[in-house]
């Protein structure tokens, strides 16, 4: 398995939300060991409008944080969030402003004030690849996206916003929707409730942001800024945070980055792989994720592990993928810790490809079967 094979996988996997005794995210699959209770109220029967008047095309909306010009080399992960398939929690910076805060169009309320700033820096829209599909990187959930709104243009009528939700009842987000606006939102930064669950698209935050990390059990979390400008050329105004694009373009988020070798995220949360970079995302791990484990989702792997194609894992008995432990390619020792940690073949492979890591992330590698 290349260098390119490992990255590719890793930009496309999913992020998924934490249930009650259980952590949000997984490699790119419908259950990707999260247990979240998906939302059973529908978006568009709350909202005055189920959609946009213009329904953006996907193939302009929906990226893949893979990117031809810098390819990974080892395994896959996917990420979760507060919410669903494939991202965990983090905080951002916003792209718009607002005061107070109730639930989106719901009973629960919470405070905020505030104005919140815009997005970062990081992804480009997804381009093909010539990387053979079946090898090294963890494939999407075979779930159809429907894009009712863009996330980009907040094309939704008066007061509404363009938000990700569950449409399946599943526990992570596959499609786009416009939801009620909170007469009062809360700023990027400030606590927020959902309605129904964290993938249900229904929150008290402002335009441009959703609600993140959702704990299971209260439905409150943190308002999260939407990234600004594209998906070819996405921005994030916190500078310490990076535009993660996720689950076939439905999550758009500035999240903070991190060092997958440090593990410098949150308490609470993890570092996984997230388009040319590395972001923080909320552990949802529960029980599970030790080195070996199957994984489905990429936040599902322990703090320090990232949820990789089973082609790259010894003896993997994930149909998806398997957890496999960072590496430090610099140290000497590193692959005889990977061949103790998921099998005798595993050595520490470099994540990025040679001369196209960012900086700082150059000794970055995954234990890992080498080609």
């Amino acid at each position: 398995m290349g260098s390119a094979d490992v990255k590719r996988g890793v930009t496309r996997a999913w992020l998924a939300v934490m249930a009650s005794g259980a952590m949000m995210g997984g490699c790119g699959g419908d259950d990707g060991g999260v247990q979240a209770t998906a939302s059973e109220t529908d978006p568009t029967e709350t909202a005055s409008s189920s959609g946009s008047s213009t329904d953006p095309d996907p193939s302009t909306t929906v990226t893949d944080s893979g990117s031809s010009s810098s390819s990974g080399s080892t395994g896959g992960s996917s990420s979760s969030s507060g919410g669903s398939s494939e991202s965990s929690t983090g905080t951002g910076s916003g792209s718009e402003s607002g005061s107070g805060s109730s639930s989106g169009g719901a009973e629960a309320s919470s405070s905020g004030s505030g104005s919140s700033g815009g997005s970062s820096s990081g992804v480009a829209a997804e381009s093909s690849s010539g990387t053979d599909p079946s090898i090294g990187f963890i494939e999407d959930p075979d779930v159809p996206l429907q894009f009712e709104c863009s996330p980009w243009e907040q094309d939704c009528p008066d007061g509404e916003k363009c938000m990700p939700w569950a449409n399946d009842g599943g526990n992570s987000w596959n499609a786009l929707t416009c939801t009620p606006l909170d007469p009062t939102p809360a700023a990027v930064g400030d606590a927020c409730t959902v309605e129904g669950s964290g993938v249900s698209g229904i929150d008290d935050c402002d335009v441009g942001a959703m609600c993140w990390a959702v704990d299971p059990e209260t439905n409150q979390g943190t308002c999260v800024a939407f990234c600004t400008g594209s998906p070819d050329m996405p921005v994030c105004a916190d500078p310490t945070t990076q535009c993660t694009i996720e689950n076939g373009g439905v999550l758009i988020l500035c999240l903070p980055s991190c060092d997958p070798l440090l593990q410098d995220c949150a308490e609470g949360d993890e570092c996984i792989p997230s388009n040319d970079t590395f972001v923080c995302v909320v552990d949802s791990s529960d029980d599970f994720g030790g080195a070996g484990d199957a994984c489905e989702y990429i936040n599902v792997c322990d703090p320090g592990l990232m949820c990789a194609d089973a082609a790259l894992v010894p003896n993997c008995n994930g149909s998806i993928g398997c957890c496999t432990p960072f590496c430090d390619v610099t140290d000497a020792g590193a692959s005889m810790d990977c061949a103790n940690a998921i099998g005798i073949e595993a050595e520490c492979l470099a994540f990025f490809e040679e001369g196209q890591a960012p900086p700082g992330y150059e000794d970055v590698g995954v234990c890992g079967i080498p080609s």
